[in-house]
């Protein structure tokens, strides 16, 4: 089975104790990077509740169990950061923080390099709607 069919997805990360590791080394890397000092500023100082947010959305968007929605209830990524500055340089923060996590696991290359290109889509859509939100042309 194909990344992206089914579960492919879900199990090739390890299903949701793999996606929680990916999450915390992402975390701790936005915690660390100074590259990433924007976005990081753009969360709480604790950030439980991220990390459980973030893990319980790559479950189902990977197509395992939707635990994001079991929760705290329906999601678009874009619109749940629409509040938010977010430009090139925040979503290319947020990308190599992202890659970064993704090269700690100990996962098959290609599905590595699947994730991270998969990911390029709903950062660029969300700095898109936060982009036309907080900056709208002619404004």
């Amino acid at each position: 089975m194909a990344y992206g069919e089914d579960d492919a997805s879900f199990q090739a990360a390890g299903g949701e104790d793999g996606l929680r590791h990916l999450v915390d080394d992402f975390y701790d890397i936005m915690d660390s990077l100074p590259l990433a000092a924007g976005i990081r500023a753009m969360h709480p100082a604790d950030l439980a509740v991220s990390r459980d947010k973030l893990a319980r959305f790559l479950c189902g968007w990977l197509g395992g169990p939707n635990r994001f929605n079991e929760k705290y209830g329906p999601i678009t990524i874009p619109g749940a950061h629409r509040h938010l500055d977010i430009r090139e340089a925040e979503r290319d923060a947020w990308l190599v923080c992202m890659k970064l996590a993704i090269d700690r696991q100990d996962w098959a290359a290609d599905f590595k390099d699947y994730l991270l290109r998969a990911l390029v889509v709903p950062a660029e859509r969300t700095r898109l709607v936060c982009e036309r939100l907080q900056h709208p042309p002619g404004a």
